[in-house]
């Protein structure tokens, strides 16, 4: 069944090393989308194995949960999402000066589109 709801990329919110202000802008957009769910990516190696980045995500989940907890997260295996991203922009003929400021923007489009094609099933 579909519902007409399409994922589309809102901002990236560069943090910069400071995971309050993405608290912050967070909290922002959740109040002005009235967001329930957030989709986060898990960055596993190719093999399914955890790196650093795996560890870092699960630390920012647990602030997440703290700060939100009325909100629902999900943890979405985000393997291959940036090779489909540029592979799109490449399609697409996307400016190599431009490809920096959009790969992580349509990485979280995939990984939205991956959460909600899992919802439906």
């Amino acid at each position: 069944m579909l519902f007409g709801i399409t994922a589309q990329g809102l901002e990236t919110i560069h943090h910069n090393g400071n995971d309050k202000m993405i608290l912050k802008r967070l909290e922002e957009v959740i109040k002005q989308y009235q967001i329930d769910t957030i989709a986060i990516g898990m960055p596993y190696m190719l093999d399914g194995g955890s790196s650093k980045r795996v560890e870092v995500t699960k630390q920012f989940i647990h602030k997440l949960n703290c700060k939100f907890n009325h909100i629902k997260v999900v943890e979405i295996d985000e393997r291959l999402t940036t090779v489909a991203a540029h592979k799109t922009m490449n399609f697409l003929e996307v400016d190599k000066h431009k490809k920096k400021d959009i790969v992580d923007t349509l990485s979280a489009v995939y990984i939205l589109e991956m959460y909600m094609n899992k919802k439906e099933k």
